[in-house]
């Protein structure tokens, strides 16, 4: 009788356990989606009217800094009767409830993981639409925050196995295998990759302090030093030719001077770094696309670390590859 006791005890806790267990490690699927593109869930009505238009002015805006307008993210609309089982998987969503008490939630991993939730509500159209204006920035970084760390994750399946460049610049970054060391010395790397239309290219390089000084024009200074060390190390292919009339051929990478650059300060490897988005091209020759310029103040060191990414892929468009590029960037650390 005591052996049969304990052995209904014993069961009873091992049930209780195992339910416990399943309630509390809920098994959560992987989310999927392609790179800067969200969910939006939203009755169609709603979507084709001002809730709609105010949420495409905030996620759709087009890019500074492409030599084309693109938008920020690409969306796809679902209404809230289809929001379920697969379309719920994708990494960033956006859901708006009407007739509901006025507020903004951000989760992590509601359907899957890594997964961002955000939902707008609000009693009345009028009320949704101010708080995603109010809220645009924060919309915007939620989303950005999560496509960055998605694309590193990503780049993390495949690293690349250089140890110069920790022993020559003092820093390590985290990139690819399929990018390779195209130009290098004791103070400059020149990495890139081959994609279908043309090239992403990483520029790596040091100045000493005194280089940038925060009480002159900022951008003046980072499009100096950038076209300077362009003009020395990014030649292009026509440089050296002799014209018809034997003047010789200068081609080189500068910054397009029609476009104004756009600067920023942000935080790298926790140090203050300023951020430059702008247009190159090359002088004499049919090349030019997008950069994204960070000067990192490395006050320990007495020098200035600048990690520049820039990509040539005429005729597609190029935020991905911009995304790609900022994403290596920020996984910069100096030792």
């Amino acid at each position: 009788m005591r052996n049969i006791l304990f052995s209904a005890i014993l069961l009873t806790v091992l049930v209780s356990c195992k339910d416990k267990k399943s309630s509390d490690d809920k098994i959560m699927m992987d989310s999927s989606g392609n790179i800067n593109n969200v969910s939006v869930v939203l009755d169609n009505e709603l979507w084709d009217g001002s809730i709609g238009d105010a949420i495409r002015s905030v996620l759709a805006a087009p890019i500074y800094g492409l030599p084309q307008d693109e938008p920020l993210f690409s969306i796809s609309q679902i209404p809230p009767g289809v929001f379920s089982g697969f379309v719920t998987k994708n990494r960033t969503i956006l859901k708006v409830e009407i007739n509901k008490e006025p507020g903004m939630k951000i989760s992590d991993n509601v359907y899957a993981q890594p997964q961002k939730v955000i939902v707008i509500s609000g009693k009345s159209r009028q009320e949704i639409i101010d708080i995603i204006n109010n809220n645009a920035s924060k919309i915007v970084d939620t989303f950005r925050k999560e496509e960055l760390a998605e694309r590193m994750r990503q780049m993390n399946k495949s690293p690349h196995n250089y140890k110069t460049i920790q022993e020559k610049l003092g820093l390590t970054i985290q990139f690819p295998s399929a990018y390779r060391i195209a130009k290098s010395n004791d103070n400059f790397f020149w990495i890139r990759k081959e994609i279908t239309t043309g090239t992403t290219n990483l520029l790596l390089f040091t100045v000493p302090y005194d280089y940038i000084k925060r009480n002159d024009s900022l951008v003046n200074q980072i499009i100096k030093i950038r076209d300077s060390v362009a003009k020395e190390y990014l030649r292009g292919r026509q440089d050296g030719e002799i014209k018809a009339n034997g003047e010789k051929i200068e081609s080189f990478m500068t910054t397009e001077n029609m476009y104004t650059p756009f600067v920023h300060e942000t935080i790298i490897n926790n140090k203050p770094t300023i951020e430059t988005k702008g247009l190159w091209d090359l002088k004499a020759d049919f090349m030019g696309g997008p950069f994204i310029n960070y000067a990192i103040e490395d006050k320990i060191n007495k020098r200035w670390v600048v990690v520049e990414g820039f990509a040539f892929a005429p005729s597609v468009e190029k935020r991905d590859y911009m995304l790609e590029l900022e994403a290596i960037i920020r996984t910069v650390k100096i030792d």
